[in-house]
């Protein structure tokens, strides 16, 4: 690339940065982020906007340091990789050869859970972070490393069966963590130090697992809350799944020694079909899928207050970094609009993504069910025009697909939607899986013989629903602390959904479940990275 390609490419970043950011003049008192380019082996562009600290006025810099969150995966998956590489482990080994406290889980003829199915998110093993919310607890919940391992532990179903669907799951990551530790006889910080970062030269990168731990440079999240800044809390440990801390140009210098690696870095976007031999997107810690005609290979990193994306394109000599140290920040989005700036100087470049427009989306408009899983779908256009689709509470804007359907072109989402009628949907989902959603008409009721208590073994919780004023609430009784109260909307029938509030905020589809004389007898509970946790009723 030229140099005058280069300064163009550096400006046309930066003014995405400052769009993002509210533009250059609102950086004074804005958090913002940073952007990253590395070509060849050579980090081309960094720009920075915004500031890492509004208490005090200090801007984002070239040195400034974040919390990356799930970026972490893929060193948690390197580290496994060196150690299967060195035999002290191997990727088909049940999780119990290495962590026998794990439980064997029930239903008939159940294949073991792999270290394989950790690294592929195919394991079926329910997210931690969800299972510590269905008992109550939120991210700005402090809570110990036991703790979150204790609620992993007490799970005895799956959400499928192992290799059969994907699903993200940060309790495979502190697994895989748990496992390299053990394997290695030292501890993952000291590990990922010493056999990566060090060597890397990533010097003000380290494992983190406390969240309070005081990081020289380190960029303060926030979040907007009734139109002004505040600090993101949250209180929730970290380890092999999203505790890192880093910064671009030491996620530069990584992209870098995977150029110098080429069998580690093919090994972390080696992917795994399904069972049923269809491809999985999710490698080990990577997601790997075809943009505008070129193979990308990245993650994402999600945490309060901090948002990240790392988008290498191997074949075009790319990296794309980009982290924000704001909530409403869309660093996925901003790394493919640089990667448009790039694609769109190549003599023959495959068009981009297409947004689906208001008019294809307005007459979807409404809420949708899938009468076999229970999940309910949202779709709308916002006031700005844009199209929306959202199920569990986390939407995403769609775009026109190839072959006309509706769905997702970044990240590692499986969704692509085709009408069938004015009533009728088909959304193909991971695997394959055809799901059928129809439209929910308006004026639903709640369930007759709702209220009363509920209680879930494997989440350790209990749920009191009560009236509250017009309507219902749930109050939450869990192995750390009393959530709630969160309302309770009807759907359709004996389907309810429940809002979660809370700084990723979701919502739980929720089906009442009665016996043959009508009285209900408990509910099935479905979270998104949690399904079909069952809520037994409790006697008066």
């Amino acid at each position: 690339m030229t140099g005058l390609a280069r300064l163009a490419l550096a400006r046309g970043a930066q003014r995405l940065l400052d769009g993002v950011h509210g533009g250059a003049g609102s950086n004074l008192i804005n958090p913002g982020g940073a952007v990253g380019v590395v070509q060849d082996g050579e980090l081309t562009v960094h720009r920075c906007a915004g500031l890492a600290s509004l208490e005090l006025g200090v801007p984002i810099g070239p040195d400034t340091a974040f919390r990356v969150a799930s970026v972490t995966k893929q060193f948690t998956c390197a580290a496994v990789l060196m150690l299967a590489d060195e035999g002290r482990l191997r990727l088909e080994d049940d999780v119990r050869e290495h962590l026998p406290e794990f439980p064997e889980m029930n239903g008939p003829g159940r294949a073991p859970v792999t270290i394989a199915h950790l690294l592929h998110n195919t394991s079926g093993i329910r997210d931690m972070l969800g299972i510590m919310r269905l008992g109550g607890a939120d991210l700005g919940q402090p809570v110990r490393a036991d703790e979150l391992m204790a609620g992993i532990l007490r799970q005895r179903t799956l959400n499928f069966a192992p290799g059969s669907r994907f699903l993200y799951s940060n309790s495979n990551f502190l697994l895989l963590g748990r496992i390299a530790e053990r394997a290695s006889g030292e501890a993952l910080p000291a590990f990922l130090d010493r056999r990566i970062f060090a060597p890397a030269g990533m010097t003000c990168t380290r494992l983190a697992e406390q969240v309070g731990a005081v990081v020289p440079g380190l960029a303060i999240g926030y979040v907007r809350r009734d139109g002004a800044w505040m600090r993101a809390p949250h209180a929730f440990p970290l380890h092999g799944e999203g505790g890192l801390v880093s910064g671009v140009e030491d996620l530069a210098l990584w992209s870098q020694w995977l150029d110098t690696h080429p069998y580690l870095a093919g090994a972390l976007s080696s992917q795994a079909p399904f069972s049923n031999g269809t491809a999985n997107l999710y490698a080990r810690g990577q997601v790997v899928r075809e943009y505008r005609g070129v193979r990308t290979v990245g993650h994402g990193g999600l945490w309060p207050g901090y948002r990240t994306e790392f988008l290498r394109v191997p074949e075009q000599g790319v990296t794309i970094i980009a982290i924000a140290n704001r909530a409403d920040a869309d660093p996925l989005l901003l790394a493919h609009q640089v990667l448009d700036l790039l694609l769109d100087g190549r003599p023959v470049a495959v068009p981009g993504p297409r947004p689906a427009g208001p008019d294809a989306v307005q007459p979807l408009a409404g809420r949708w069910l899938d009468p076999v899983s229970g999940t309910t779908l949202d779709i709308a256009v916002t006031p700005e025009g844009a199209a929306s689709f959202a199920t569990f509470g986390q939407p995403f804007e769609p775009s026109t697909l190839p072959d006309s359907r509706l769905g997702a072109v970044r990240g590692m989402t499986s969704f692509a939607l085709r009408p069938v009628d004015a009533d009728t949907v088909e959304v193909e989902l991971d695997a394959g899986h055809v799901a059928t959603f129809r439209r929910i008409p308006p004026g639903a009721a709640l369930p007759d013989g709702l209220p009363g208590r509920y209680r879930s073994e494997e989440m350790d919780a209990d749920w009191t629903i009560e009236p509250n004023g017009d309507g219902l609430q749930v109050t939450i009784r869990g192995p750390v602390t009393r959530g709630g109260p969160w309302r309770v909307e009807p759907v359709e029938g004996d389907r309810i959904r429940i809002p979660v509030p809370d700084l990723l905020s979701f919502w739980l589809d929720v089906e009442a479940l009665r016996d043959a004389h009508g009285a209900i007898t408990g509910l099935r509970v479905n979270g998104g990275r949690v399904r079909d946790v069952l809520y037994g009723h409790q006697a008066a």
